[in-house]
Protein backbone atom coordinates (compact mmCIF):
# COMPACT_ATOMS: atom_id res chain seq x y z
CA UNK A 1 0.00 0.00 0.00
CA UNK A 2 1.63 3.43 -0.89
CA UNK A 3 1.60 6.23 1.74
CA UNK A 4 1.20 9.55 0.17
CA UNK A 5 2.88 12.53 1.89
CA UNK A 6 1.52 15.56 3.70
CA UNK A 7 1.48 19.05 1.45
CA UNK A 8 4.08 20.96 2.38
CA UNK A 9 3.53 25.08 2.66
CA UNK A 10 6.64 27.06 1.88
CA UNK A 11 6.92 30.69 3.65
CA UNK A 12 7.17 33.07 0.87
CA UNK A 13 10.97 34.37 -0.15
CA UNK A 14 12.23 30.88 1.09
CA UNK A 15 11.08 28.21 -1.44
CA UNK A 16 14.32 26.80 -1.95
CA UNK A 17 15.80 25.89 1.56
CA UNK A 18 11.96 24.01 1.56
CA UNK A 19 12.35 21.30 -1.05
CA UNK A 20 11.54 17.97 -0.08
CA UNK A 21 12.58 14.96 -1.84
CA UNK A 22 10.87 11.49 -2.66
CA UNK A 23 11.82 8.32 -3.57
CA UNK A 24 8.99 6.46 -5.88
CA UNK A 25 8.60 2.66 -7.24
CA UNK A 26 7.68 1.48 -10.92
CA UNK A 27 4.52 2.88 -11.17
CA UNK A 28 5.43 6.39 -10.01
CA UNK A 29 4.09 5.63 -6.08
CA UNK A 30 6.19 6.23 -3.21
CA UNK A 31 8.82 3.62 -2.72
CA UNK A 32 7.20 1.61 0.14
CA UNK A 33 11.17 0.82 1.42
CA UNK A 34 12.54 3.80 1.15
CA UNK A 35 9.32 6.04 1.83
CA UNK A 36 11.37 9.03 3.24
CA UNK A 37 11.62 12.79 3.13
CA UNK A 38 14.84 13.83 1.90
CA UNK A 39 16.48 17.58 1.89
CA UNK A 40 19.07 16.91 -0.90
CA UNK A 41 18.60 14.91 -4.18
CA UNK A 42 21.57 13.23 -3.39
CA UNK A 43 20.80 12.39 -0.21
CA UNK A 44 17.34 10.20 -1.39
CA UNK A 45 19.52 8.75 -4.67
CA UNK A 46 22.43 7.66 -2.45
CA UNK A 47 19.97 6.07 -0.26
CA UNK A 48 18.23 4.63 -3.29
CA UNK A 49 21.23 3.25 -4.68
CA UNK A 50 22.75 1.50 -1.51
CA UNK A 51 19.39 0.15 -1.10
CA UNK A 52 19.12 -1.33 -5.02
CA UNK A 53 22.53 -2.31 -4.86
CA UNK A 54 21.54 -4.57 -1.25
CA UNK A 55 18.92 -5.84 -3.04
CA UNK A 56 20.40 -7.49 -6.40
CA UNK A 57 24.22 -7.71 -5.90
CA UNK A 58 27.27 -6.25 -7.15
CA UNK A 59 25.93 -6.34 -10.98
CA UNK A 60 21.58 -4.66 -10.24
CA UNK A 61 20.86 -3.07 -13.74
CA UNK A 62 18.49 -0.52 -14.41
CA UNK A 63 17.00 0.68 -10.98
CA UNK A 64 12.94 0.93 -10.88
CA UNK A 65 13.40 3.52 -8.43
CA UNK A 66 12.40 7.63 -9.87
CA UNK A 67 12.49 10.68 -7.47
CA UNK A 68 9.62 13.34 -7.20
CA UNK A 69 10.43 16.74 -5.43
CA UNK A 70 7.61 18.88 -3.71
CA UNK A 71 6.71 22.15 -5.36
CA UNK A 72 5.28 25.37 -3.79
CA UNK A 73 1.60 24.36 -4.33
CA UNK A 74 2.07 21.23 -2.46
CA UNK A 75 2.27 18.76 -4.96
CA UNK A 76 4.45 16.28 -6.07
CA UNK A 77 6.71 17.02 -9.65
CA UNK A 78 9.20 14.11 -11.04
CA UNK A 79 12.63 14.46 -11.29
CA UNK A 80 13.91 11.41 -12.64
CA UNK A 81 11.61 8.42 -14.13
CA UNK A 82 12.12 4.58 -12.54
CA UNK A 83 14.06 2.46 -15.25
CA UNK A 84 12.24 -0.75 -15.93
Amino acid sequence: MAVSFPSVAFPEGNLLSQRRYRLVDSLGDPHPVLDDLYDSPEAAWSEAVAWWKEQCGSDPGPMSIGMEVNTSCGSWRTLRHPCS
